[in-house]
């Protein structure tokens, strides 16, 4: 099976909007003498992208039948610690790569003790971006950033990230989702569980949505994979044939590229089932469901 096409119509773009209108109204530096920082901050923030994470956190609090505006700095967060990592990541440490959303990445621009910091920096501000302008009851508040920290932290992306960069041998596929779930899915998730807890809602009423949010975060995954090796780099906006060249284990390297497609397949119909099973108006987010199996980046 061959992905089709990613349909513009698909994709909630007014979210969109809204999210990137946001994070061009945030300032970090209050000192004329960290301004340098802030402009490498922004240079990476304000880069474009589809901003997938807020959007996903809007689209559940519209879901819920709640204001996406109640739910922005939550959402921007989400934005911010998803921007830190992949400056991070791009290191000449890490990934060692040059090009990150169509333009030179951040080390490149800026130095790499620069760019450094700027992750540092949008990481801290994403947390007091929660602290002091998510409004809410504050435990409810409290159990949202522990969510999104936890996700960010070593039981998540940071955890996941070194999993893969000092993993050895081959991994088979039970091995390979679990690296996943915490690299980028726990991320992914979270941006749908963390307005859950703002509600304040809990089990039994979130286990649609926990579903959702877990198998969401594989077939994002999947689909990337697919698309470091097929994608053009034009429209991937970064080189291709990353994983391969740093040796990452991947769905396409451990499955292949047909069975990575039929898995993509799998993950998309599971997250789809799991929304049929949530309460709430969930169009948004199955339309984003859609984009993603079909996205180019």
């Amino acid at each position: 099976m061959t992905l089709p096409a990613p349909r513009l119509e698909v994709y909630p773009v007014e979210l969109q909007v809204e999210v990137d209108e946001y994070l061009a109204r945030l300032s970090f530096a209050t000192d004329s003498a960290t301004a340098g920082l802030e402009e490498a901050m922004r240079y990476s923030l304000l880069a474009g992208g589809k901003r997938i994470r807020p959007v996903l956190a809007l689209a559940t609090a519209e879901a819920l039948g709640r204001p996406t505006a109640d739910v922005m700095p939550l959402a921007a967060a989400l934005e911010l610690v998803h921007t830190y990592s992949l400056i991070h990541d791009d290191l000449p440490a890490m990934d060692d790569d040059e090009l990150r959303r169509g333009r030179p990445t951040c080390h490149l621009a800026y130095g790499e003790d620069v760019a450094i910091l700027a992750g540092d920096g949008l990481f801290a501000e994403a947390l007091r971006l929660v602290v002091e302008r998510q409004e809410g009851q504050p435990e409810h508040v409290l159990a949202a950033l522990g969510r999104l920290v936890s996700a960010a932290g070593v039981e998540g992306m940071v955890g996941g990230q070194y999993l893969d960069v000092t993993a050895t041998g081959e991994l088979d596929g039970p091995a390979l989702r679990r690296l996943h779930e915490r690299k980028t899915g726990r991320l992914i998730g979270a941006s749908v569980e963390c307005v859950l807890l703002l509600r304040g809602m809990v089990e039994p009423a979130t286990l649609g949505y926990d579903r959702f949010a877990v198998e969401l975060g594989v077939l994002f995954q999947i689909v990337d994979d697919i698309l470091d090796v097929t994608g053009d780099e034009q429209a991937l906006g970064k080189p291709h044939g990353s994983d391969a060249r740093h040796g990452r284990r991947t769905y396409v390297s451990v499955f292949g590229l047909e069975r990575a497609r039929e898995l993509a397949d799998e993950s998309h119909r599971k997250a789809r089932a799991a929304l049929a099973e949530a309460d709430g108006r969930t169009q948004t987010l199955e339309r984003i469901t859609d984009y993603i199996l079909t996205r180019q980046r």
